[in-house]
């Protein structure tokens, strides 16, 4: 996956890395790893017999951190086998918790936080020259641009638009953990496209933790539109899709790009957490179900086969279970393309962590697992209403055991979401992209054949 050398001497020393959590933690992580191949260490795609291996973890949520402490073990036990030189800590988990790392897991060698990631390369001289090292800059000096070694396949690409979080949801920490909203230039932006288009990029994905508050902040009003619509002008880039669009910022100019720009994918990514007002306001979040539906319906007025997904949480402090039904009322009714449900998790240092009314374990848990059975049925007939269809596809492998080729469709961001598993009986390369008649459809897939 990486396997890229710079600038190799003899006795350069491979570093490997294991990235957790979301896009753009692994923005990050590939910022680092091109720093590093520039120093000239060996970027290694295994960690075992690496000099050092870096761990970029994400501590998010209770579930993510459990993750990265495990990696952190792992890695720990490969060093304590001599099969690891030296560990080192990036990422949420080292800026939300620190020195308390270095405390209570001895073996790890450095913990980098956020702001720390511009010098890794001298975090790992120091660790090398048998240093332990904590290092914690203000947060806010963690790049955002930057030379970055891929670790997606090479015909698709992250591109992060802004960094850290404005909205203060009462349940969330990414503020403490990376600090207010801040926008990147869009000639920056553009700048690092085209880059990525020579390379052979041909499909770019836009992240933020809030994409839709887009230059407020550097230029004072929203600018995502117009940032899609330069993109659109870029030479070879085909597909453009961007992620954690708030509801209360999907404008008209916005929705206008995406049905007038072939190259936008007609894809929203809407997190709307509940449907039920009075829990949206405990969220501390902007909206109810009157509105998001309006919204929902707008959307697919103008722009009839968008394909929309959103991600809803069950067990906020004080849901009734009157506030349940609702939302699962809603999530039947606007019978949404995609979804993703999860069970509320007190994090620390977040206002929800102390509510009143704390549900317990078992209801909120059994209360997502309601949920997520509604969309699985609503997924499926979803999948349904594609047969007969002729979608784009992008191919991202092939099945041996299955003997078809692995693709994706608008409707399909990387990994998230569900595939188009077709035949062809021509030639399919990898990344290209083919147009595929939908003849059948499973839980999450669609089934196809290519003629082209």
């Amino acid at each position: 996956m990486f396997g890229r050398r710079k600038n190799k001497e003899p006795e350069s020393k491979k570093i490997g890395m294991i990235s957790l959590g979301c896009p753009k933690n692994q923005v990050d992580a590939e910022l680092m790893l091109e720093k590093l191949a520039e120093a000239g260490y060996e970027i290694r795609d295994d960690v075992a017999g690496c000099d050092a291996v870096l761990v970029n973890t994400c501590g998010f949520i209770e579930a993510a951190k459990k993750e990265a402490i495990e990696n952190i073990l792992d890695v720990a036990g490969y060093k304590e086998d001599g099969e690891v030189g030296k560990l080192v800590v990036t990422g949420c988990l080292s800026e939300r918790y620190q020195r308390q790392i270095m405390d209570e897991m001895p073996e790890v060698d450095a913990v980098v936080g956020l702001g720390g990631d511009a010098d890794i390369v001298s975090v790992m001289e120091r660790v090398f020259q048998g240093e332990k090292v904590l290092e914690f800059p203000d947060k806010e000096e963690l790049p955002l641009e930057g030379d970055r070694i891929l670790t997606t396949p090479n015909y698709y690409a992250y591109v992060k638009i802004g960094e850290g979080c404005s909205n203060n949801c009462a349940f969330c920490a990414i503020p403490e953990i990376r600090g207010r909203f801040r926008s990147r230039p869009m000639e920056s932006i553009i700048g690092e496209v085209r880059a990525l288009v020579k390379k052979g990029v041909k499909e770019v994905i836009l992240i933020a933790q809030d994409t839709s508050l887009y230059g407020k902040d550097l230029y004072g009003k929203l600018k995502l539109p117009e940032l899609l619509r330069e993109l659109c002008k870029v030479e070879g880039l085909h597909w453009i899709r961007f992620l954690y669009c708030y509801p209360e910022r999907i404008t008209d100019e916005l929705l206008e790009v995406m049905a007038t720009e072939p190259k936008v994918c007609h894809y929203f990514d809407i997190p709307l957490q509940h449907a039920d007002g009075a829990c949206l306001k405990r969220m501390n979040r902007v909206g109810d179900r009157e509105h998001f539906e309006a919204l929902i319906a707008k959307i697919r007025e103008r722009i009839p086969d968008c394909c929309i997904r959103t991600t809803v949480m069950t067990g906020f402090p004080g849901e009734t279970e009157e506030e349940f039904e609702s939302l699962a009322e809603f999530v039947k009714a606007m019978r949404f393309d995609n979804l993703g449900c999860f069970a509320f998790s007190p994090e620390e240092g977040t206002l929800a962590a102390e509510m009143p009314d704390q549900v317990d374990d078992d209801v909120k848990q059994h209360r997502q697992e309601l949920i997520m059975e509604l969309q699985h049925d609503i997924a499926e007939q979803k999948n349904q209403e594609c047969i007969g269809r002729q979608l784009e596809v992008i191919v991202d492998g092939y099945n041996k055991y299955g003997d078809v080729f692995v693709g994706r469709s608008y409707r399909s961001v990387p990994v998230i979401d569900g595939s188009v598993l077709f035949t062809s009986e021509n030639h399919v390369t990898i990344g290209d992209f083919v147009k595929v008649d939908i003849f059948g459809a499973e839980e999450y897939d669609l089934k196809g054949e290519s003629f082209e």
